[in-house]
């Protein structure tokens, strides 16, 4: 990165913005009309099927009727969100108090999310420890007028992040009256059992209009248990997970499974011995379903207020304000306790003189129960908007906006005291000549369960605080700017400065010895500026035919450097007949640098689960049955930020074309076509152990830049090793500028209306998204990697959606199914099928103030599962495990 001065394009925009404001100044008549219409990709007024790049748009009576339980839901259905990721419910993660979706597969943050058109601040932990991300878990539905949906790169419009696409989320802004919705439900198989109350509304009088609502909720967790096929890991004829063990440093075990008889009530009785009284150990199939929970429990509370003042015909000032407050738990292992970790995992024992191993996992019934060991995030969202907007003179109008946005996460992580390992194994008595720790220690305590205030007492909460925020201060006009033969010019002008920022504040306990085997706890923060100007200009060339430019130039500085971005953008929308249009769209866009991978300190840590592939060939066996897969917890990492990383670049084009015929039906086709340049990219440890196993096993080529940075990014133990000889010891991420990523399709829609005497009216309507190409490059000299045959992406190739919605007399229901392509298996070696579900809903309007209403999501009860990968045999993350969910809802207005 590297100081800049004000380049020529900056000044340019500036000159064309200052210019945008002198038509608004001439002796025009006045114009009593404040009303805008706004769809998103543009800031010249338009509707959704008449700009040059298409806007899917989902009202807020589609996410209740569809059978979405929140905006999360809805917008991870959309056909274009193809792409894998994490959310709220995915068990192992950084962020299972938050969800973020993948629009066209490029990652969560590759889509730019607005509310009202408006930045919000990032969720302050960084999914995958990585990357930034806007938590969409927070937005009450009962708010939401409609999302909007540009499908396509809008940098030029919209500044950074506006890669894949921009999810617009609007809030009602007009509503007369109060209404109060309950809603209640649960799951088939127990589990999740939830209620929601809303209550929203509205006045207007004279100069003053308000909208408020308020949407209190509260989820119950569903556990791994709780789901019969997956409540055992030994289902498929595993071994059981051990849960008391010990042995001789890298030899056999000792006679820990003479202890099994007296943990036989731990585990719901699961336990057992493996081998035998003098050479054995204890172990559980229950082990994991005990400790994993497949859905979050949440309790939120969240409110809005929208206030409008007329100051006179052409002007209004207008605020809105949004709180939300959401407390998170969620559980994906239990305590674990190895002797002397951190040195080595092993110890001499004095008493024996062999050098040992000992390891206990905490059965739910020391501790009082699985739930006692959740992890917590309390999480406060606040969004804050004030302005003034209006009318000038003749067809121009302008806003004036100042909004804030500030996001703050409490967690609270359980985790064993360091006197853990005193209390298992007395005082240390020094060490040997390798420095090797020396204990004495009697069997007696670990060879027995614990009662639940003993494990009380060797349990801590350690707790970390971390906040982001954010503030733009806007200025933007619109109008007519010159005539045309075919018509008025409009032009567009937008002016933004803002700043964000963000802090990790972890438990500085954790660097005192507080707890056992803690990782070294860093602070990390940072913060930046920006400041942008952007035009647009629509020019109707012919009766037929517009032509949009756009451009913008943003600058983001930090304390020490800055690094400034031009983008620009244009669109053809060419109509042969009055019910055709054909388009085409071109964009640049890029991303300034996730504001986690600047500032990031070096974090040591562990990851949730490791599968070590390579152990796996060596041993010869099959994932689904391997020792070394899932192991949990899994390999330590070592992250470190990089300060020097560079804008991503992209560009995207597409074309395609709108029919309708009638009032009543209407199809659309586009192509769409986005690259990325310079991508930020840091792989996934699973990734790099997976390379890593192929390059080591001859399948790629180990001089090849992909495996030389693999095998240097994991770090073995020798083979010579007294413990785990050859184990993976530490693996070594970091964010560089290095990969390009392309990915082309095509979106296809329609809808139908069909209107009848008798049987009421039906409407039908139809989405469909098809991948035609993705590639991926880590480095220049790399061959382009297939992302469509890689068996280890699980991105959805195509996904369909077909609902049908039928209206007679006070009746109306809607049905949803949706299709979702085939995704690699777990083990890699073959494809899922297709799966189509299907959620119904169905309303009686009991009278003009009342309705009732019941919800069924996944009509025919189906998991999807799968057992080649092991437990918990079914693919995490693509498939929801749940089954048959219903709710009854009630709807008041007064």
């Amino acid at each position: 990165m590297h100081s800049a001065k004000t380049p020529p394009h900056h000044r340019l925009l500036s000159a064309l913005l200052l210019l945008s404001a002198w038509p608004a100044l001439a002796d025009t008549p006045p114009t009593d009309s404040l009303e805008r219409v706004t769809i998103t990709g543009s800031r010249i007024a338009r509707s959704a099927k008449e700009g040059p790049t298409s806007v899917t748009v989902i009202s807020g009576d589609d996410i209740e009727k569809q059978g979405y339980t929140n905006v999360y839901d809805a917008l991870n259905n959309l056909t274009q969100n193809t792409g894998f990721t994490q959310g709220a419910d995915f068990g192992n993660t950084f962020t299972p108090a938050a969800n973020a979706i993948s629009l066209r597969g490029l990652g969560p943050n590759h889509t730019l999310t607005l509310i009202n058109g408006r930045r919000m601040a990032d969720y302050p932990i960084a999914y995958e420890g990585e990357v930034n991300f806007v938590n969409l878990a927070n937005i009450p539905a009962a708010l939401i007028d409609r999302i909007e949906i540009l499908n396509g790169g809008a940098s030029a419009i919209y500044g950074s992040d506006a890669i894949a696409g921009v999810v617009n989320i609007i809030l009602k802004k007009k509503t007369d009256g109060a209404a109060v919705n309950v809603k209640i439900g649960s799951t088939e198989h127990h589990g999740g059992e939830n209620a929601r109350l809303q209550l929203t509304g509205g006045k207007s009088w004279d100069q003053l209009s308000v909208v408020y609502g308020l949407e209190l909720s509260k989820r119950n967790a569903i556990w791994s248990r709780q789901r019969g096929f997956m409540s055992d890991s030994t289902a498929l004829g595993e071994a059981p997970s051990a849960i008391l063990s010990r042995r001789i440093a890298g030899g056999a075990y000792l006679d820990a499974g003479s202890a099994c008889g007296n943990f036989a009530g731990m585990f719901a009785g699961s336990v057992a011995t493996v081998g035998n009284s003098q050479k054995g150990y204890c172990a559980s199939g229950l082990l994991k379903p005990s400790y994993w929970t497949i859905q979050t429990a949440t309790q939120s509370q969240s409110g809005f207020l929208s206030l409008n003042y007329q100051i006179n015909s052409h002007a209004e000032l207008f605020g809105d304000a949004m709180l939300g407050v959401t407390h998170t738990e969620n559980n994906t292992r239990g305590p674990n306790w190895t002797a002397a970790a951190g040195q080595g995992n092993y110890f001499l024992n004095q008493n024996s003189g062999n050098y040992e191993v000992w390891n206990k996992r905490f059965a739910p019934e020391e501790l009082g129960g699985a739930s006692n060991y959740n992890r917590k995030w309390d999480d406060l969202a606040a969004n804050l908007t004030l302005g003034v907007r209006g009318d000038l003179t003749g067809s121009w109008n302008y806003e004036a906006a100042y909004n804030a946005s500030v996001y703050t996460s409490r967690t609270t992580t359980p985790m064993l005291l360091s006197g853990v390992s005193a209390y298992f194994l007395g005082s240390q008595l020094g060490t040997d000549g390798s420095g090797v720790p020396i204990y004495a220690p009697s069997t007696s305590r670990f060879y027995q369960p614990l009662t639940p205030a003993q494990a009380s007492s060797l349990i801590g909460n350690s707790t970390g605080n971390n906040k982001s925020w954010l503030q733009v201060l806007s200025l933007s006009a619109s109008g007519e700017a010159f005539q045309l033969p075919a018509g008025p010019a409009k032009l567009a002008g937008l002016l933004e400065w803002g700043s964000q920022g963000f802090s990790n504040d972890p438990d500085q306990s954790l660097n005192q010895g507080v707890y056992y085997n803690a990782s070294p706890a860093i602070r990390a923060s940072g913060s930046r500026s920006r400041e942008a100007a952007g035009a647009e200009l629509l020019l109707p060339l012919a009766k037929p035919v517009n032509l949009t430019l756009s451009g913008r130039y943003d600058r983001y500085q930090t304390s020490d450097s800055s690094e400034g971005k031009f983008t620009y953008g244009a669109g053809l929308e060419y109509r042969p007949t009055g019910s055709l249009l054909l388009r085409s769209n071109y964009a640049t866009s890029f991303r300034a640098p996730d504001m986690s991978y600047l500032f990031q300190t070096q974090t040591r840590g562990y990851y949730s689960s490791t599968t070590d592939y390579w152990r796996c060939a060596q041993a010869g066996q099959p994932l689904a049955n391997c020792q070394y897969a899932g192991v949990s917890p899994g390999s330590n990492y070592i992250s470190n930020g990089n300060a020097n990383l560079k804008p991503e670049s992209g560009k995207s084009y597409g074309l395609g074309f709108v029919w309708s015929p009638s009032r009543d039906a209407d199809i659309s086709l586009d192509y769409w076509n986005i690259t990325i340049d310079d991508l930020v990219t840091t792989l996934s440890a699973d990734k790099l152990l997976r390379d890593e196993a192929l390059c080591r096993g001859g399948q790629l080529n180990a001089s090849s830049t992909q495996c030389q940075d693999a095998l240097r990014r994991v770090i073995r133990n020798p083979n010579n090793a007294v413990v785990d000889p050859g184990a993976i010891n530490t693996i070594v991420v970091n964010p560089i500028n290095a990969a390009s990523e392309r990915t082309s399709g095509i979106d296809l829609s329609g809808k139908y209306r069909l209107r009848t005497a008798k049987l009421g009216d039906f409407l039908f309507k139809a989405t469909y998204t098809k991948v035609l190409t993705h590639t991926y490059q880590q480095f220049a000299s790399d061959p382009a990697q297939n992302e469509l045959t890689d068996m280890s992406n699980t991105d959805w190739p195509d996904k369909l959606d077909f609902t049908t919605t039928w209206n007679i007399g006070d009746w109306s229901s809607t049905l949803l199914l949706t299709r979702y392509g085939k995704i690699p298996n777990g083990v890699g070696n073959g494809y899922l099928t297709p799966t189509v579900l299907a959620n119904l809903s169905v309303t009686r309007q009991l009278n003009k103030q009342t309705s009732i209403g019941l919800i069924v999501n996944n009509v025919q009860d189906f998991l999807k599962k799968d057992y080649t990968g092991g437990w918990p045999y079914y693919p995490v993350g693509s498939y929801a495990p749940y089954g048959r969910q219903a709710w009854l809802e009630l709807n008041h207005k007064f």
